[in-house]
């Protein structure tokens, strides 16, 4: 990948207040722009270093008075180019910036797509963000899934971000159109990992993650059903995956949606449209989370697009 590392080096006084803490537990409190995981990480390469000896252990108590000193580095962007491409912002201050995706836009740059991703233009629009480990990428949305992403534009926000996210914290929620009529909502909660003979799909298995989708019906249609989905974990493909465990694929989804269904007595624009709607239909609608700084909670919308508009029109006037 050919990153670089960015040097960090910071200093502190233990206070009264911190005196007896765990000295990883300290550290995250006085260096909040760093995870705990990532302190003690430093403490045990010797990158801490307690009245300029060594620190030997991240959980060695620490007394009213010691001096702490950290050199360590953080791997950065390198190779990754600026770009001017246009970005829908939807949101941003010092610390966030939240954009709505369209379709057919990589998140990061990789091996066959090393340009013309969210990342490129990121860079472009903010070029501190080559300071920031993943560029501020804290979690994702497939290629062809459109909406809403937050993006952390410095240290403590990725952090932040981070830790709502793996404490289930942030709301995310969804809109899916899918195949077939879905009587109620519900919840699946079965683990998703890497397909056991195609390493490039995900699926479910029993070894996976645990992997957790809450939807509801928003409007039945006649031989599909228009979805709200809201995520508590964040696996790969994981709407993608449930639906079509749930034998109600997304429409469009032709990684995981098996052959084409045409409704019995499909017109021929629903035949047309089904067959030629070019990605999945799933728009990432709202995100809730609180700011990093300010502790303010904060929630954003963005409107389905014009595609899974249309989409929805067709599927209602169905068949002939």
């Amino acid at each position: 990948m050919g990153d670089i590392m960015h040097n960090i080096q910071l200093s502190t006084q233990i206070t009264a207040e911190l005196a007896g803490k765990r000295l990883d537990q300290a550290l995250a409190t006085v260096f909040p722009e760093h995870s705990r995981s990532r302190l003690k990480e430093w403490v045990d390469q010797g990158k801490v270093l307690v009245n300029g000896g060594v620190a030997k252990r991240p959980r060695d108590k620490v007394l009213e008075g010691d001096q702490v000193a950290i050199d360590a580095a953080l791997e950065v962007l390198s190779d990754w180019t600026a770009e001017r491409l246009s970005l829908d912002i939807i949101y941003e201050d010092e610390h966030l910036l939240v954009i709505n995706k369209p379709a057919n836009f990589v998140v990061h740059p990789a091996v066959g797509n090393r340009s013309g991703t969210l990342v490129n233009a990121l860079l472009h629009q903010c070029p501190d963000l080559k300071q920031i480990p993943r560029a501020g990428i804290v979690h994702r949305l497939d290629k062809d899934t459109t909406g809403l992403l937050v993006v952390a534009k410095s240290l403590i926000a990725q952090t932040s971000l981070v830790t709502q996210l793996q404490a289930r914290t942030v709301k995310r929620i969804y809109e899916a159109v899918v195949y077939g009529v879905m009587p109620a909502g519900g919840t699946v909660n079965v683990p998703i990992g890497r397909h056991p003979h195609d390493r490039i799909r995900m699926a479910v298995v029993e070894s996976g993650k645990p992997a957790i989708t809450h939807y509801r019906v928003i409007k039945r249609l006649p031989a599909h059903t228009h979805l709200r989905v809201q995520l508590e974990t964040g696996r790969t493909h994981q709407i993608r995956v449930h639906m079509a465990y749930l034998h109600h694929p997304i429409v469009g989804d032709k990684f995981y949606g098996g052959r084409l269904r045409l409704p019995p007595n499909a017109s021929e624009a629903l035949q047309a449209c089904l067959r030629t709607f070019p990605r999945q239909a799933l728009h990432a609608r709202q995100l809730s989370l609180v700011h990093p700084v300010t502790q303010e909670e904060l929630s954003w919308e963005a409107p389905l697009p014009e595609d899974m508009q249309q989409l929805l029109l067709t599927l209602a006037a169905g068949s002939l």
